[in-house]
C-alpha cells in the first residue's frame, strides 16, 4: 500500500474497521518464506502470539488443532484441495497462552505464482464458540424432548391398560381416562410455562379443581415448587380425589366442601391434607379401583412418599406425604396462576347429542383427531363439511352453507383467526378446540366455547349442539 494514497488509506481504514466490528481476526500465510502473520485480533481469539510464526504447512498448525478434531481437519483439506483457491474449516483450538479450547472458523483464498505454485494465503479467523455451544445446548433439548415424548407416551399407554383393566364399560373408560389425561395435560401446561423447572402446587390445584364446583373448594399452603415428575403424579393424584368427590363424595352435593393444605416438612419436603366435608355418608370401597392404586402406590413413590386414605363417615380425607426430592427449587420464570381448567367451558356430555341436519365444518391438522371429530359428529347426525386441514383449504370451504363450526386454533403454524373472523361476519357459531392453554379465554379474544385437548368427541357434539340449541333430552 503506498502511504501517500489517501484513498487506499481509507478503504484500509474502513477494511480494519469492518473486522473489528465482525469480530474478525486476519492472517497473511507466506508460504514461499514458510511464515504465517498473526494479527492482534486473531491472536485475541486463538492465543497465538501476535507477529510472524514459523509455518512451511498447515502441520505447523496440526498441534494447536483439538486431538478429536485433528482427523477431520485433515479429511477436509484433502476434500478442499481440488476446489481451487478458497478453504473453509471449522475446528476446535487448544489456546497456547491459557490452555482454553475455542471453536472457530477459518476461511482463506490461496494465490499461487506464475507457475501456478501456491504463493500465499490471505483469510479470517472467526470466533465460533457461542454458536456451537447453542448447537450443543439445542442438540441436548432436542434429546431431553425426545426423553420426554417417550416417557408422556409410555405413561399415556399405560393409563390406558390401567384404566380399561379396572372399567366394565367403553363409556366409562372413555370418561376415566379422559379425564386422567386432562390432568396430565394441565400439569405439563404449567411445566411449560416455567420452561420445565417446576410447577407450584397452588398451580396445580387451581388447575383441578378450581372449575368443579365454584365455592366449595379451597386450597392453601406456602408457596412450594415441584419437579415434572412428582409435578405430573400431584396432577393425577388430585384429578382422582377430585373425580371421586364429584361421583360420590362432597362435591355430589351442594352442601359439601373439599378442602387442600399443604405445609413444608423439616427434611426438606411436604404433607397435603385432602378433607372433605357435608357430602353423603362414607362407606369405605368394596373393590379396589385404579383410582386408590394410582393414589395410594403410584403417586406416593413418584412424590418419594407416601399416601394415606381415611373413608371416615364425615368425609374422605387423605395425607399425602411428599420427600424432599419432590421438591425443586423456584423457577426463573413463575408463570401467573392459571384460570381453572384454562378457560374450557364445556362440560362431557352425559348423553347422546342429536346434530341431525346440521352442516359443521371441521378445521383440524391433526388428521387422526380430524377423523375421530368426522366419525363422532357424523354419529349425531351432523353433515360434515371437510375436513380441512390447512388454512388455505379451510378459506376455500367457507362459500358453502354452513351452521356452526369447531375450529383448531393454529393449522401447521398458522392461525386460524381468518377463517374464525369470516363466520363471526355471516354470524356463524363457532368452538375452539385446541390444545393452546390461554388463560384469558378463546384463542383471538373471540366470544366463542372452548374444548382443551386431549378432548372427549362427546363434548365437541355437545358444544355444537348448545351452539344451534338442538341438544335433545333423553331419558
Amino acid at each position: 500500500m503506498t502511504r501517500g494514497d489517501p484513498g487506499r488509506s481509507e478503504e484500509h481504514r474502513r477494511l480494519e474497521l469492518a473486522l473489528q466490528v465482525a469480530g474478525l481476526g486476519e492472517f497473511e500465510w507466506d508460504m514461499a518464506r514458510g511464515a504465517l502473520t498473526v494479527s492482534e485480533r486473531m491472536a485475541a481469539i486463538t492465543g497465538f502470539p501476535p507477529g510472524p510464526m514459523p509455518a512451511s504447512d498447515t502441520r505447523a498448525l496440526e498441534p494447536f488443532i483439538h486431538p478429536d478434531d485433528l482427523e477431520a481437519f485433515r479429511t477436509r483439506k484433502k476434500q478442499q484441495r481440488p476446489a481451487g483457491g478458497q478453504y473453509e474449516f471449522e475446528f476446535r483450538v487448544i489456546r497456547p497462552d491459557d490452555g482454553r479450547t475455542v471453536w472457530v472458523r477459518v476461511a482463506g483464498v490461496l494465490a499461487r505464482d506464475a507457475e501456478g505454485r501456491p504463493r500465499s494465503v490471505t483469510g479470517i479467523v472467526e470466533d465460533i464458540t457461542p454458536r456451537k455451544l447453542e448447537e450443543d445446548q439445542r442438540q441436548t433439548l432436542m434429546a431431553e424432548l425426545d426423553h420426554r415424548v417417550k416417557n408422556v407416551l409410555a405413561t399415556v399407554q399405560s393409563l390406558a391398560i390401567q384404566t380399561a383393566r379396572r372399567t366394565t364399560s367403553l363409556d366409562g373408560f372413555l370418561q376415566n381416562f379422559g379425564g386422567r389425561l386432562k390432568a396430565m395435560g394441565s400439569a405439563n401446561e404449567l411445566l411449560t410455562a416455567a420452561r420445565w423447572r417446576g410447577a407450584a402446587i397452588d398451580h396445580l390445584a387451581a388447575a383441578e379443581l378450581g372449575a368443579l364446583a365454584p365455592g366449595q373448594t379451597a386450597w392453601e399452603g406456602p408457596e412450594l415448587f415441584l419437579t415434572p415428575r412428582a409435578a405430573n403424579a400431584l396432577a393425577l393424584g388430585l384429578h382422582e380425589l377430585a373425580a371421586n368427590a364429584v361421583k360420590f363424595g362432597a362435591l355430589s352435593v351442594d352442601t359439601g366442601r373439599v378442602n387442600l393444605r399443604w405445609t413444608q416438612c423439616r427434611d426438606g419436603g411436604f404433607e397435603l391434607t385432602w378433607t372433605e366435608s357435608g357430602g353423603p355418608t362414607v362407606t369405605p370401597p368394596i373393590r379396589r379401583g385404579f383410582g386408590s392404586t394410582l393414589l395410594e402406590q403410584v403417586t406416593g413413590r413418584e412424590l418419594n412418599g407416601e399416601t394415606h386414605i381415611d373413608y371416615r363417615p364425615a368425609g374422605v380425607r387423605a395425607t399425602l406425604r411428599a420427600g424432599a426430592a419432590a421438591v425443586a427449587p423456584r423457577p426463573e420464570t413463575v408463570p401467573e396462576a392459571p384460570a381453572a381448567r384454562i378457560a374450557e367451558t364445556v362440560a362431557t356430555s352425559s348423553g347422546p347429542t342429536n346434530l341431525r341436519g346440521a352442516r359443521v365444518l371441521i378445521v383440524e391438522d391433526a388428521v387422526l383427531l380430524a377423523m375421530e371429530l368426522e366419525i363422532g359428529l357424523s354419529h349425531a347426525g351432523a353433515r360434515v363439511i371437510g375436513p380441512a386441514y390447512e388454512l388455505e383449504e379451510a378459506m376455500g370451504l367457507l362459500d358453502q352453507p354452513i351452521d356452526a363450526a369447531v375450529l383448531d386454533a393454529n393449522l401447521n403454524g398458522h392461525s386460524v383467526t381468518p377463517v374464525a373472523q369470516a363466520l363471526a361476519a355471516r354470524q356463524v357459531p363457532f368452538v375452539f378446540a385446541t390444545g393452546y392453554g390461554e388463560a384469558g379465554g378463546a384463542p383471538g379474544g373471540f366470544d366463542a366455547p372452548v374444548i382443551r385437548k386431549p378432548y372427549d368427541v362427546t363434548q365437541v357434539a355437545a358444544a355444537v349442539a348448545e351452539l344451534l340449541k338442538v341438544n335433545t333430552p333423553h331419558p
